[in-house]
């Protein structure tokens, strides 16, 4: 299994939005996903020369109801 990536916040934005969420809003340094015929909203923080914590990250991911092998898929593809 292939761990997952440690990179900036917009390259995960970026891998979402492959997953078919959309961008709603940007709140500060924050980005805000949404999916159609879901309630649910995606926060993830953009800062320039961090690594979104892999915590978060896996976070997100379960909240957006993928498992850690399909956003990989997502990311890399």
């Amino acid at each position: 299994m292939q761990k997952l990536p440690r990179v900036c916040g917009d390259k995960h934005v970026a891998a979402f939005k492959r997953a078919g969420w959309k961008l709603n809003h940007v709140e500060g340094s924050h980005y805000i996903l949404v999916k159609d015929g879901s309630d649910i909203h995606l926060s993830i923080p953009v800062h320039r020369g961090k690594d979104l914590g892999v915590g978060l990250l896996k976070k997100l991911i379960a909240m957006a109801g993928m498992t850690n092998e399909e956003y990989i898929d997502f990311f890399y593809g």
